[in-house]
């Protein structure tokens, strides 16, 4: 499967995360179809914090693999949590090198695995990887066993594409889009922060496994519930402000 304007390298960066397919003009391109972001609290939620004491590194790379919520469907590019995670070290005296983000919105696992495949990232090592991917397995009804195995997949392809280190490897979980203006639209949306929380559950427990690290955002969305201010205007992907904690948390564990 090829990119349609998701693979890019520099500051203004695309990750993981699915949404609803409502083109925004400042993300052309992106395959469409509705890939929802949600994540449940599966694991202790890392909260931001006072990150100026944090040791300075040396200049790295990083690789951010995902669907909608990575390329921050809906908001500029600055507003993406992984632009704005690199930017946050660059303010803290740190070099990194522009990110390479692989993602598109409406992205399964099987949709990332068969890109990857042909695609390969550019580098053979990267000093960061994250991974935010499953929002859509769970919004298309697709399998929890498929979604086991392909995440395992992904992730043991992430951990080698961090120098075989799986320290250097961070999973996101999924947002809970049932939490979101255009969740709480639908039906049933207990029934979509369920089904969110199984799907956490299930990458969290395999993260464990794999021995990397692991970055609970699902209670942030959750705590977004009624906010504008913290939702894009589609309402249902996330505002540079929300993203700017998940941005925040995530510096937190480089």
């Amino acid at each position: 499967m090829g990119h349609k304007g998701i693979r890019k390298v520099g500051l203004a960066v695309l990750l993981l995360g699915g949404q609803l397919v409502m083109a925004c003009g400042k993300n052309p391109g992106y395959a469409t179809g509705w890939v929802p972001v949600p994540p449940a609290d599966t694991a202790a939620q890392t909260q931001p914090g006072d990150t100026a004491a944090r040791p300075k590194t040396s200049d790295s790379t990083y690789l951010a693999l995902g669907d909608s919520y990575t390329i921050g469907q809906s908001v500029g590019i600055q507003d993406r949590y992984p632009n704005q995670a690199a930017a946050l070290l660059a303010t803290m005296g740190d070099t990194i090198a522009a990110p390479e983000i692989i993602a598109t919105t409406g992205w399964t696992t099987g949709d990332l695995l068969n890109d990857l495949a042909g695609y390969p990232p550019k580098r053979p090592g990267y000093g960061h990887v994250t991974l935010l991917i499953g929002v859509n397995n769970q919004y298309q009804g697709r399998s929890l066993s498929e979604y086991q195995t392909q995440f395992a997949a992904l992730l043991q392809k992430s951990i080698h594409w961090a120098g075989d280190n799986p320290k250097h490897v961070i999973v996101l979980s999924i947002p809970d889009y049932g939490d979101s203006f255009y969740g709480q639209s639908q039906p049933d949306p207990a029934a979509i922060s369920a089904a969110i929380d199984t799907f956490n559950a299930a990458n969290l427990q395999i993260s464990t496994q794999y021995g990397v690290q692991y970055l609970d955002i699902t209670g942030y969305t959750r705590q977004a519930k009624g906010d504008s201010s913290l939702f894009a205007p589609d309402g249902l992907h996330y505002s540079g402000k929300e993203m700017a904690l998940w941005a925040r948390a995530l510096v937190k564990l480089w």
